[in-house]
C-alpha cells in the first residue's frame, strides 16, 4: 500500500492515511498503520509517531512526530486546542440550515448486543464542532466540520444528534434506514491540518478528495469554497 506523504520536514510528517486502514492492530489481527511506519522513517532512525487519532473508516490528515521533542510540543498544542483541523462529510439526508455549532456531551457505553458507542450525555465530556454546508448531492448533502475537541467518534455523534442525521455508510449511529446506501465506509475525510509551530512555519497540509467521495459527485472546488459556493448545487 502506498500511503501519500503531503507534508514532510525534520519533526514532522503529515501523512494521507486512506480508508480501511486502522491506526493500531486490529484485535483480531491485519494490517494497521505500524506496518508503514519504517517506509515512513525516510532515511530517520526513528519511527515517527501519530500524533492524534483517525477512525479505521476516516480518509485523510494524520500528523506523525519524528522525534520526542517535536510529539511532546504536538500533543501540548492539540491539549491547548490551537489545531485546526476540517472534516468532509456526506449526511445521509439535510442539515438544519447552513451553518452553526454543536455542543454536545458525550459518554461511551458498551453493552452485549451493540458493542461499545459514545452517546450524547449530561455526565459526558464536552465536544464542540462548527459546520458548514458546502453541497447538496440529492438526498444527502457535504458538510464541512471543524472540531474544537477530539472526543471519539465526536462528528459521527453531531452528524446524528446535532444535524439530524447520521454520516452516509455509518454502521453504528442512527438506525440502518436513517444511514442511507451507496457507501462502503462511513464518508469522512480529514480533509485539511494545520498546526502552530513557535518560531517555524505552521505545519499545513490538505488532503485531496478520496475516489469515494468524488464518485458521489463531491466537487473540488465546492469543498475548499465552502457552502456559499455549493450550497445551491444539486446532483442526482
Amino acid at each position: 500500500m502506498d500511503i501519500p506523504i503531503l507534508f514532510e520536514d525534520g519533526e514532522a510528517l503529515v501523512i494521507d492515511k486512506p480508508a480501511g486502514l486502522p491506526i493500531d492492530r486490529p484485535r483480531k489481527g491485519g494490517e494497521c498503520l505500524e506496518d508503514h511506519l519504517d517506509a515512513l522513517k525516510l532515511g530517520f532512525q526513528r519511527l515517527p509517531v501519530p500524533v492524534h487519532r483517525l477512525d479505521t473508516d476516516t480518509s485523510g490528515c494524520l500528523l506523525l512526530a519524528r522525534n520526542p521533542k517535536a510529539l511532546k510540543r504536538f500533543n501540548k498544542a492539540f491539549e491547548e486546542r490551537r489545531v485546526t483541523k476540517t472534516y468532509l462529510a456526506v449526511l445521509a439526508g439535510h442539515p438544519p440550515g447552513t451553518s452553526g455549532t454543536i455542543r454536545l456531551k458525550l459518554a461511551k457505553i458498551s453493552s452485549e448486543a451493540k458493542g461499545w458507542r459514545m452517546i450524547a450525555a449530561r455526565k459526558g465530556k464536552e465536544a464542540v464542532s462548527h459546520w458548514e454546508l458546502v453541497q447538496k448531492l440529492g438526498a444527502h448533502s457535504v458538510i464541512r466540520f471543524t472540531p474544537e475537541t477530539g472526543r471519539t467518534h465526536q462528528l459521527r455523534i453531531h452528524a446524528h444528534k446535532g444535524l439530524g442525521a447520521p454520516l452516509l455508510g455509518d454502521p453504528i449511529y442512527g438506525s440502518e434506514d436513517q444511514r442511507g446506501k451507496g457507501a462502503a465506509r462511513t464518508l469522512l475525510h480529514a480533509s485539511g491540518l494545520v498546526m502552530p509551530r513557535d518560531g517555524k512555519p505552521d505545519i499545513e497540509a490538505r488532503a485531496p478528495l478520496p475516489p469515494d467521495f468524488v464518485a458521489l459527485g463531491v466537487v473540488e472546488a465546492e469543498a475548499e469554497n465552502g457552502a456559499e459556493a455549493g450550497a445551491g448545487a444539486e446532483n442526482g
